[in-house]
């Protein structure tokens, strides 16, 4: 159990009008600016999905959300999925909406083997997939299961020792060898911005993560054919990856505020 589940209640579902009004007008101020990003970009509005990471944040913070627009959540860890699940789908059954399907749930974060079990009954996609090792115990247990799991690819694109993901000399073959796993649909990849102020390299690493999943698609090999997605860009950078075609952005910050735990 990480620390600050010791200190706050995640299951917690009820929430003060204060801070549910300071929820919606951070959601409604991102999915202005993801718009706005989009426009100026060229890209069609609606191209970019934005993701709720929800590290931290209780049941009714994130029904809050969800009541603002949200459509889609990302956990880092394995311990909060398995806290706020339950509780979150009574909520959204309330509203006539299913978890998983009308409000898909990512792990967006790095994942044990020994944690898989705990995700797989829940999350509809694991963005954090950055060993063919790691792939291939998640694919086991998919078919144990008897289920299909949406993965993408981690690719370290700024080459940080901080940070997970696979080289990205070794993302094109990785890739070609997960789509080819039973239990698994590879659905694209995921980087996190270099952790920079130079606008050049932050915006280099999501262009090269957009070359190798065009070059994946080109491919032609099988199971790469829905390696559409690029999860790329957060809080600080998300205009820099839209105007470099992220499909994804990850976003806490801006909708929740600053967290109190880390």
């Amino acid at each position: 159990m990480t620390a600050y589940m010791d200190h706050k209640d995640l299951t917690n579902d009820s929430i003060d009008e204060e801070r549910a009004r300071q929820i919606a007008d951070g959601v409604r101020r991102t999915m202005d600016a993801v718009a706005s990003a989009e426009v100026s970009s060229g890209r069609e509005i609606g191209s970019v999905k934005l993701l709720a990471a929800t590290k931290t944040r209780d049941v009714g913070e994130i029904i809050t959300a969800i009541d603002a627009g949200i459509r889609l959540i990302g956990e880092n860890r394995p311990q909060e999925v398995q806290a706020k699940a339950g509780g979150l789908a009574k909520r959204l059954l309330e509203r006539g909406l299913t978890l998983g399907k009308d409000v898909p749930f990512h792990l967006i974060g790095q994942l044990q083997s020994n944690k898989i079990g705990k995700v797989l009954p829940v999350v509809n996609t694991i963005e954090s997939v950055d060993s063919i090792e790691l792939a291939e115990k998640i694919a086991r247990r998919a078919v144990m299961r008897d289920m299909t799991v949406g993965v993408l690819l981690e690719v370290n694109e700024s080459g940080e020792e901080s940070k997970s993901g696979c080289p990205p000399s070794h993302a094109i073959d990785l890739a070609k060898r997960i789509g080819a796993m039973g239990g698994l649909e590879l659905q694209g990849l995921m980087t996190i911005g270099a952790h920079v102020d130079d606008e050049r390299t932050i915006r280099a690493g999501f262009a090269h993560l957009r070359r190798t999943r065009d070059q994946i698609l080109a491919s032609g090999a099988d199971g790469t054919e829905h390696c559409t997605e690029l999860s790329m860009g957060m809080t600080n950078d998300m205009a820099l990856a839209i105007e470099e075609g992220s499909t994804i952005v990850r976003v806490g910050t801006a909708i929740f505020g600053p967290r109190a735990f880390i």
